[in-house]
């Protein structure tokens, strides 16, 4: 039984991982380029959340909504303002610095507005938990959501790519810029909705 509850909480992490992989892998494959401060874009997401459910006491869907907000719009002002100007630097060693220099800009931004400190952080999944096997494995509110959170953002993910003509642009632009902007693609548009996502 031991091995199953292991395997569950490892599906679990593991979708928290693909999740952020996911992020990792649309900038690489679209815009050729590792984004460094994307775990961090992340944690501003959470402090974001953090700070409208705990020290506001707004709604939970408040929370989210805001975090999600503040993360797309965070994103495409990294983009435009640090990566956009260096998108055709003749070194790739200049994109990657600016992406570590904003990296730590957004960790020390932190440490000054939210301190160093640990925060507690409340469930905001009111689940109740599954019991298998006589209550031996037990699979929490949140191991439940972070695994279905993660099938539906991949779900939705393929199918706007594959589906909608955004999504065949990022292809487009993948494969290569410059035939697409000969075919009309908007590669610079592309690139933002990229980091937006």
């Amino acid at each position: 039984m031991n091995f199953l509850a292991n395997l569950i909480n490892g599906i679990s992490l593991g979708s928290v991982y693909a999740i952020i992989a996911l992020g990792y892998t649309m900038v690489y494959g679209i815009a050729k380029m590792l984004n460094f401060a994307h775990g961090d874009v992340i944690m501003v997401g959470a402090y974001v959340a953090f700070t409208v459910i705990s020290t506001m006491h707004l709604p939970i869907w408040a929370g989210v909504l805001l975090s999600i907000l503040v993360c797309t719009v965070l994103g495409m002002a990294i983009e435009k303002i640090a990566y956009k100007p260096l998108r055709n630097a003749g070194s790739p060693l200049a994109v990657l610095i600016t992406a570590i220099g904003v990296s730590y800009f957004l960790q020390n931004a932190a440490l000054l507005i939210f301190g160093a400190n640990t925060k507690m952080f409340k469930s905001v999944v009111n689940l109740p938990a599954i019991k298998l096997a006589d209550g031996s494995i037990n699979i929490s509110g949140e191991t439940q959501v972070t695994i279905v959170a993660c099938v539906v953002i991949m779900l939705a993910l393929t199918t706007f790519i594959k589906k909608t003509k955004a999504g065949q642009a990022m292809l487009a632009v993948s494969e290569d810029k410059g035939a697409a902007e000969l075919m009309g693609v908007n590669v610079n548009g592309t690139i933002s909705l990229t980091f937006a996502i």
